[in-house]
């Protein structure tokens, strides 16, 4: 079975029998139209799959926009090799449950072809060495349209992007060379070797995923709920001890009862203190809290004031 599309949804604030759509209703037609637009227009699109609560809610998406045949295009995982078991057993099982393409671009040839160096050492991360696996995926591919889970609620320089944004020959993004987008109208025109960043989820908030999910039923890895897990504070927050976090001298580990609010690289994504092991206990805790998922548990984030757009300048999402 696919995901149930019930009426057909459109970019129209009303449903087609005359009743106004509701609000989560509106997000989802919005998403699906883009989904729609960039078939219609591109030649090689690809959604980017991590497994995360925001690219799978992005795939299921992707599927009710062409259900009942499959998406028409492939997913890509830009793996840094530093991922949560949970998460890799989750991203192959859905390939295997759907039957889609699935893309490994991984850091790892890059650091063995010497395309890059990895740091090594207690705070060591590969997160920043996605952005040439990504591009080289990109690149390799010939991809013309990449599809991200990115919204503008998670972080500032986010907030700066347009739905179609626009990177040029090397993958790099120029905040002031974006195109309007008035009236939902999108320009994916480019050069041969540029291409177009695509986000479905932009007017999406952490909470309107989380009751989208509800909705939905849509199962995520269960690290996104409370469980016990062996962490190590630092810097302000919890990080999960594994075997590819090495601790500094004077760092101990301890069990807590927590939850990932986001999952990236696993030497840079803090979990939170958590008794939320239901949806419905996530979108309580969502409600109250006045922290963004990435400012509270992403160490990638804090390297300085504008270290999310410099790695989007890079080419980074």
């Amino acid at each position: 079975m696919g995901p149930s599309v019930g009426e057909d949804s459109t970019s129209s604030a009303s449903h087609p029998h005359g009743y106004e759509l509701s609000h989560l209703e509106a997000l989802e037609a919005e998403s699906v139209h883009i989904f729609r637009e960039v078939a219609a227009t591109f030649e090689r699109p690809v959604l980017l799959f991590s497994g995360g609560k925001d690219s799978v809610v992005m795939f299921h998406l992707a599927r009710k926009a062409f259900w009942p045949a499959p998406i028409p295009f492939p997913l890509m995982h830009v793996d840094t090799g530093h991922n949560f078991d949970e998460v890799i057993e989750y991203r192959d099982r859905v390939v295997a449950d759907t039957g889609v393409r699935l893309i490994v671009s991984s850091v790892q040839d890059d650091i063995d072809a010497g395309r890059v160096v990895e740091a090594t050492g207690p705070g060591a991360s590969r997160n920043r060495l996605q952005t040439t696996a990504l591009l080289r995926g990109i690149t390799e591919n010939r991809f013309d349209a990449v599809f991200g889970g990115a919204r503008r609620d998670e972080e500032k320089a986010r907030a700066k992007e347009r739905v179609f944004s626009f990177r040029d020959e090397f993958g790099a993004w120029n905040p002031r060379a974006q195109r309007p987008e008035l009236w939902n109208l999108y320009n994916g025109r480019h050069n041969r070797g540029e291409h177009i960043r695509v986000f479905p989820l932009s007017n999406w908030t952490e909470l309107d995923i989380w009751s989208y999910i509800a909705d939905e039923s849509i199962e995520l890895p269960p690290i996104y709920y409370a469980h016990q897990r062996e962490v190590i504070p630092r810097d302000g927050m919890l990080l999960a001890k594994t075997r590819f976090l090495e601790q500094f001298p004077d760092e101990t580990s301890h069990v807590e009862t927590v939850r990932f609010r986001t999952v990236g690289d696993a030497t840079c994504t803090g979990c939170v203190l958590s008794t939320a092991d239901t949806v419905e206990a996530v979108i309580a805790e969502v409600e109250a809290t006045r922290l963004t998922e990435r400012g509270a548990t992403r160490a990638d984030d804090r390297i300085s004031e504008s270290g999310m757009e410099d790695r989007k300048k890079e080419g980074y999402f």
